[in-house]
């Protein structure tokens, strides 16, 4: 089978509304590299979306892998437990980004993760109401898209939104939105809609993914920690995107030094296998009685062996360092590009380590962020060889999720491609 005739059976078969960045066919993949169908190579620059920091099938993550499928596929932990999901835990409660004791339970899916962070929050308050900001992407399921800060595509068709969540803006500069004007924005909340002693949590990105890899300044941070202490509120930090070295630390919150109450996690975790889950102070989670939380394939036993193989792999292979390395290199080859008249216009590049995005300028528009300019880019971009995603409230910026394990070289060879996406297409007279 070849690329269209696949997107012919595609078409016929599968609904529209999941979308492909692509129109091309995996076939095989490794490390950083994917070959569709038709034997065309490409630079992976996306990495599954934030799923393979360690690459596509690391030899040490198969091979974990591998071994339990001799053993077992899975019994649902719910029926019967088994070591690799209590080591797991053990294993990320040492790793939670604040003091205490921790607790953790394994789930599937990211939505899963920011949707039972919240149960979490909910049931240990005895409180329903709970802030998400503008931009934020935290899953497709009902309560997980009523927290997302985004209509169109996430919310729109789909009716009336969970009740009990609220939304205030996220600071932009891009958006002229300032950490002062989000604290006002909270302010009138509290005054006009929501006591704050009816907050269960603030859920918050540390890094907008889907929302255009916008930082969350620390001192906005800073400010929801101190709101939850005073109201007895949870903060919860959405790491499904950002987590796991991406940024050049475990955990992106760690950059602000605020310590969350609850962390997502998902995407990886587990090397490309489905995983995710809550890390969260033990008292939180001990708040739910035992059957409120789990999920027939939660913490599935291929995921948990792939997570302490991922683990091992981040450590041993010193990829948190590898991250600020790779973040540095695109960092400074993109904005050399900033001054060239050859090439679209481009923003400052921003996000942490190895999250690297960047917005294309319209000059018919005063430069500001082009309407869908990320994605356009991106469809370049395949054509020279490299997969690479855009995002944004408008689909204007350019996102770089590059696996950490790729080489020098091989990033180089990325950005060569990129470089090119970004060419001018010179007008053609009539």
């Amino acid at each position: 089978m070849n690329n269209d005739e696949l997107r012919r059976r595609r078409e016929a078969a599968i609904a529209r509304g999941v979308a492909s960045a692509t129109p091309v066919f995996a076939d095989r993949a490794e490390n950083a590299e994917i070959w569709d169908v038709d034997g065309n190579r490409y630079i992976d620059f996306a990495g599954g979306i934030a799923v393979l920091n360690v690459g596509h099938l690391h030899p040490r993550v198969i091979a974990a892998v591998s071994e339990q499928l001799t053993r077992f596929s899975h019994t649902s932990f719910q029926v019967m437990a088994y070591e690799s999901y209590v080591e797991l835990a053990e294993r990320l409660n040492a790793i939670a980004p604040f003091t205490g004791s921790a607790k953790s339970i394994l789930f599937t899916t990211g939505a899963e993760a920011t949707e039972n962070a919240v149960k979490i929050a909910r049931a240990a308050t005895g409180r329903s109401g709970v802030v998400s900001f503008t931009g934020g992407f935290h899953g497709r399921s009902a309560l997980a898209s009523a927290l997302t800060g985004k209509v169109t595509p996430y919310k729109w068709q789909f009716g009336p939104a969970l009740p009990d969540v609220f939304h205030v803006p996220f600071p932009n500069p891009t958006h002229g939105t300032s950490v002062a004007d989000s604290l006002k924005a909270l302010d009138f909340l509290f005054a006009a809609d929501l006591h704050p002693r009816s907050v269960a949590a603030f859920i918050v990105e540390p890094v907008q993914g889907e929302g255009g890899f916008n930082v969350a300044p620390p001192e906005l941070l800073r400010a929801l920690r101190t709101i939850c202490d005073t109201y007895g509120i949870k903060l919860i930090a959405d790491e499904v995107q950002s987590g796991f070295g991406r940024t050049g630390r475990m955990f992106a919150i760690e950059h602000s030094g605020v310590e969350p109450d609850l962390i997502a996690i998902a995407k990886s975790l587990a090397g490309g296998f489905p995983l995710s889950g809550v890390i969260g102070r033990a008292e939180l989670l001990d708040a739910v009685e035992p059957g409120g939380l789990g999920g027939t394939y939660g913490g599935s036993p291929l995921g948990c062996v792939a997570a302490l193989a991922v683990l091992d792999i981040i450590a041993d292979e010193k990829l948190l360092d590898r991250s600020r390395a790779i973040g540095a290199r695109i960092a400074h080859r993109v904005d050399s590009w900033r001054t060239r008249n050859d090439l679209l216009g481009i923003s400052p590049v921003r996000g942490l380590g190895g999250m690297v995005g960047f917005d294309i300028l319209d000059p018919e528009n005063d430069m500001k962020p082009m309407q869908n300019g990320g994605k356009i880019v991106a469809g370049r971009a395949l054509e020279a060889g490299l997969i690479i995603l855009n995002c944004g409230a408008k689909g204007e910026t350019v996102r770089v999720l590059v696996p950490l394990t790729a080489s020098d070289a091989l990033v180089d060879e990325g950005l060569d491609c990129l470089e090119v996406a970004l060419s001018v297409v010179p007008r053609v007279e009539a």
